[in-house]
């Protein structure tokens, strides 16, 4: 392990590692969080729910390095149902952020939800918009395709993601009009200066570990997992909002899909999000993140000497 003297005096004040579902960014991550002395801030949207373990891929045995635990941050810190969002990471993050420094230490934020890693690294003002129980009843019986519609009346859709499911149009629908008529609360973050390392997988690895993940997933009690979340009375139309695994095996439960069916669309869409992270990742290069990025397949000590090189470059 380094000091925490050596990582003090780093010119950082963090460091990110970032990539597509199934580069290996968290085991990267842990691994360098052991030879910093450091602690793990996720940086993913889902695995800040409890109960949601196989399908998120929180990998917990993951932040455990050479028998040692590696301290992590916002993993399962609210209920399956409860709808987290950006603003809320936000605040959560900077706590932990700065109880970490507070600790002579670098953080290390790892994931793959660029919206929320860039939200942190570049100190986005965001609004908190609370929620429309009017609204949400006026577009309830709407499908998505109306709303879709109704979502382009208030703003370009750049960002697919809004309209993934119903319910997140109806959300991005409710704060559309909301910032119309009211003042807003801002958040006020300073942006961070952050040694930012990206898991370069290539197209191909990046599939067959994505199948292979799915495969095992499956066996490892994915379904009875989200069986179990519903049995304990979060309501199917909550999961599907998360998305992904949530949003197919829900469907799957409640008979809407036959097994192979489940299998099939989830395993394409999660193919699509992996694009997805990497053409937003692509958009922060854009945007002005400097992104160094590392092949996932070097071993761990050539991953952690390149870190350490980029750090010395720096310091």
């Amino acid at each position: 392990m380094q000091d925490n003297s050596y990582i003090c005096n780093m010119n950082y004040d963090l460091i990110t590692i970032l990539g597509p579902t199934a580069s290996g960014k968290t085991t990267f991550a842990c691994h360098l969080a052991y030879h910093f002395n450091s602690e793990i801030i996720s940086g993913d949207s889902r695995q800040v729910y409890r109960s949601m373990d196989i399908g998120t891929g929180k990998d917990l045995a993951d932040y455990i390095v050479n028998g040692q635990n590696v301290p992590y941050h916002l993993i399962d810190i609210r209920d399956a149902g409860e709808k987290y969002n950006i603003f809320e990471y936000q605040h959560d993050f900077h706590e932990v952020y700065t109880a970490i420094r507070n600790r002579n230490k670098i953080p290390i934020l790892c994931g793959g939800s660029g919206l929320y890693m860039e939200s942190v690294l570049k100190g986005y003002s965001l609004i908190n918009v609370p929620e429309d129980k009017q609204l949400r009843a006026k577009y309830a019986d709407y499908d998505l395709p109306e709303l879709t519609k109704i979502l382009e009346s208030y703003k370009p859709l750049h960002n697919t993601t809004d309209v993934d499911t119903a319910q997140r149009a109806i959300r991005a629908i409710e704060i559309e009009e909301y910032k119309k008529s009211r003042p807003l609360e801002q958040n006020e973050f300073p942006p961070l200066d952050s040694l930012v390392i990206g898991v370069d997988i290539d197209r191909e690895s990046r599939r067959k570990k994505i199948s292979d993940r799915l495969k095992a997933r499956l066996k490892e009690g994915m379904i009875e997992e989200i069986q179990e979340i519903l049995n304990n009375g979060v309501v199917p139309d909550d999961l599907i909002y998360y998305g992904l695994e949530y949003k197919y095996v829900t469907l799957y439960l409640l008979h809407q899909l036959t097994y192979d069916e489940m299998y099939s669309q989830l395993e394409i869409a999660i193919h699509q999000f992996a694009k997805r992270q990497m053409t937003w990742f692509r958009g922060m290069e854009k945007r002005g993140t400097h992104i160094h990025w590392i092949n996932a397949e070097l071993s761990m000590e050539e991953k952690i000497a390149k870190v350490n090189l980029l750090i010395n470059i720096n310091h």
